[in-house]
């Protein structure tokens, strides 16, 4: 079978590449199929993306969903956010105790 150990490879790099992006907080499909269409590539992409689950938080003043600090405006309610002092946001869960 010719292409068989290219094949393999590239399955291998999906899986890993898929791992890697869904302990950062993505979706595994999306990462797996990036890992074997690219696969050394992928893999160093899912390595280099930032985590979602390290970003500070933040309530809504209106709702009290909690979001990520970037989030602009609130996807339950809709009220627009202003960036709020330091004292008011507080860490990710990864750097809960």
């Amino acid at each position: 079978m010719v292409g068989g150990a290219y094949v393999a490879v590239a399955i291998a790099f999906a899986f890993a590449t898929g791992i890697v992006g869904r302990a950062k907080g993505s979706s595994f499909f999306i990462w797996f199929i990036v890992g074997g269409v690219l696969p050394i590539l992928g893999l160093i992409a899912a390595l280099a993306y930032r985590g979602e689950d390290i970003e500070p938080e933040r309530r809504c003043p209106t709702c009290g969903k909690t979001l990520k600090l970037h989030v602009q405006v609130c996807t339950r309610c809709g009220t627009d956010l202003e960036l709020p002092p330091v004292e008011e946001t507080r860490p990710g869960p990864a750097f809960r105790a």
